[in-house]
């Protein structure tokens, strides 16, 4: 069975809106965007490149997809984030898309939690969830997250799209990795205690 495992990129609390671009995500007149291009160094890039080796499965939302895609999809594979992104498997849960262009990927059938359910039981390794905020909280408000890196800046916005919102009960974690970057990112491993 594969595990399902989200990898975020936050602000101490918990803004995970438009992380790379000043014009991302504008929703709810967010003028933040691009708020984490001040904090990437190499610890960042490793631990990320580190993360590459267990995933299996891509799974995106639409509009995360779709700039994955415009940012990803024609970069050398020398980069080995490109080459990783553009050789997996990749899954997108929409609702608006009836193809899928960029390599290797496959709209899910239907509704996204009992597809991912299904993805969930048919094969091994992980599904990586990158960003994808709408299809994030789904998964997690369903019992469906096994795992979470979570790249925390230190930067508080006050405002903007928050990767946990309510939760209708308690979710222990477990850490099992806690790694800082020089300018200040925690890169936090947790596991979803059972």
């Amino acid at each position: 069975m594969r595990t399902v495992s989200l990898i975020e990129f936050l602000t101490l609390d918990g803004v995970m809106q438009s992380f790379g671009s000043p014009d991302e995500d504008r929703d709810g007149g967010f003028e933040h965007g691009g708020w984490g291009a001040a904090y990437a160094d190499r610890a960042m890039f490793e631990a990320s490149a580190a993360s590459l080796r267990a995933e299996t499965v891509y799974l995106f939302g639409r509009r995360t997809y779709q700039k994955m895609q415009a940012g990803w999809e024609h970069q050398p594979d020398d980069n080995p984030m490109a080459a990783h992104l553009n050789g997996q498997p990749k899954y997108v849960a929409t609702r608006t898309l009836t193809e899928a262009t960029w390599n290797n990927t496959r709209i899910l059938d239907g509704d996204a939690v009992p597809a991912v359910r299904k993805l969930k039981d048919g094969g091994d390794g992980s599904i990586v969830v990158l960003g994808s905020g709408a299809l994030a909280q789904d998964l997690i408000a369903n019992d469906l997250v096994d795992a979470y890196t979570l790249f925390v800046h230190p930067l508080l916005l006050g405002t903007g799209k928050r990767l946990f919102r309510e939760y209708p009960r308690p979710q222990r974690l477990r850490m099992t990795g806690c790694t800082p970057s020089a300018t200040g990112v925690l890169v936090v491993n947790y596991e979803v205690a059972d």
